[in-house]
């Protein structure tokens, strides 16, 4: 028994180191977010890993009209979005891929629009929706954590601006 326990506390520990690293550079913790949502149908995610990229409170926050076109937003804790989209990606596969990136930093904060195409395997050629995530970064010292995204779709009325897209 103890040695069971042992074994699953060392695991989890290589697990969480193995985790760090992926949250060491704003490059590194937007790809990980990219990858960690990410996969073909049936494949399923690793939701430890995806909430492990959150700062405790932070929100995941789509913006859509609704049926009366009105514009609102939803406000969703990672569990959230987890419970209300996770199995939706690994029924229908899902791939969400950055095709651009701004960035702004200002001390132990950054704010990046990322701009992103979405397709439902890896293989599609053209995506079913496009759209950007401006998603909110904090660096304690010791690593960036994700405070918020806030994000909405590309419609026919609401492109995407050129300076949001790749050269």
């Amino acid at each position: 028994m103890l040695l069971c326990i042992v074994t699953l506390s060392m695991q989890s520990q290589e697990k969480a180191k193995d985790y760090l690293e992926k949250v060491q550079t704003l490059d590194s913790t937007i790809n990980t977010l990219y990858t960690v949502i990410s996969g073909e149908k049936g494949a399923e995610r690793d939701w430890a890993l995806f909430k492990f990229l959150f700062k405790p409170d932070a929100k995941l926050i789509p913006s859509f009209k609704n049926k009366k076109g009105e514009l609102i937003v939803r406000y969703m804790s990672p569990d959230d979005y987890i419970k209300s989209s996770g199995k939706w990606l690994v029924e229908n596969g899902f791939f969400e891929k950055e095709i651009h990136r701004k960035i702004n930093t200002f001390g132990n904060i950054a704010q990046v629009f990322s701009t992103y195409e979405s397709f439902h395997s890896e293989s599609d050629e053209k995506p079913f929706m496009r759209g950007i995530n401006s998603i909110q970064f904090l660096n304690d010292g010791k690593r960036w954590w994700i405070i918020n995204i806030y994000w909405t779709q590309e419609t026919k009325e609401n492109a995407i601006p050129k300076n949001y897209l790749p050269n």
